[in-house]
């Protein structure tokens, strides 16, 4: 750790892997992660027209490979044609949008994968049965999403993997209120059943609500964090995981590593 700042560190989790160095959600990103010393990686999910499980942030794909196609109206075959790498770099060009199969596959030794859901609840059924054929561990495993409601059924349905909530906030500086308020926050994991929160890197989460989280039985993990001392304050916090787009840079930050 830098110097007084002794605290654990988090589990380090590439955001969309090693996502300001290679192009988000591919193998390659992933691997980037993996050979940096990340932890795990979070990566976005949705179904595709022919209901695979691609991986792709944003509904449409525009953004991240030059043509814009709405994920959910398209079937693999045509999104394996994107190019998912050059708008990186020409050194990524031929990066292709990845299945969660081949994500899974790709995930070595103890490493974790947070998955956030970026579809509704049809996508489950399919989710859980790529899940149950991967031989993953469900404890190395993390699901994510913005849905209480998504939260509540993948609880429901899948009841031996870890849910975790995502939730932001926004302060109003007229009222100087958070929205969604601390109580708030509470009763929607209660009312999910949600195994974690899945938080944003504002100044709500402070230590009364991560005491709080952890009498609860819950976990707390953070995003998406690239400043060294904003990574120490949730050090010091011990939040379990911290979310990344540069994790090797982060992690020798953390432990005092020479700057090269």
């Amino acid at each position: 750790m830098t110097k007084g700042t002794p605290h654990k560190i988090p589990l380090i989790i590439g955001h969309r892997g090693a996502s300001r160095d290679a192009p988000e959600n591919t193998l390659e990103s992933f691997r980037l992660a993996w050979e940096q010393g990340a932890d795990g990686i979070e990566a976005d999910f949705r179904l595709a027209a022919d209901r695979r499980i691609v991986c792709m942030h944003d509904p449409t794909t525009g953004r991240t490979t030059g043509v814009d196609l709405n994920v959910a109206d398209t079937p693999l075959e045509s999104l394996r044609r994107l190019d998912a790498g050059h708008v990186k770099g020409e050194v990524w060009s031929g990066a292709m949008i990845p299945t969660l199969d081949e994500v899974l596959a790709a995930l070595p030794g103890n490493s974790r994968l947070f998955i956030e859901i970026k579809s509704g609840a049809e996508i489950i059924t399919h989710l859980g049965r790529v899940l149950q054929t991967s031989g993953i561990s469900p404890d190395r495993i993390r699901l994510l999403s913005f849905s209480a409601d998504l939260i509540t059924k993948l609880k429901q349905l899948l009841p031996e993997w870890h849910a975790c909530w995502l939730c932001d906030y926004r302060h109003s500086i007229v009222s100087d209120l958070w929205c969604p308020s601390r109580p708030d926050v509470l009763d929607t994991l209660r009312r999910t059943d949600a195994d974690g929160l899945a938080s944003a890197d504002r100044e709500f989460l402070d230590r009364d609500l991560v005491e709080t989280l952890r009498k609860s039985g819950r976990e707390i993990h953070v995003w998406t964090v690239d400043r060294p001392a904003a990574a120490e304050r949730l050090c010091a916090l011990g939040v379990d995981s911290i979310m990344t787009n540069r994790p090797g840079w982060l992690r020798r930050q953390l432990e005092g590593a020479p700057k090269p």
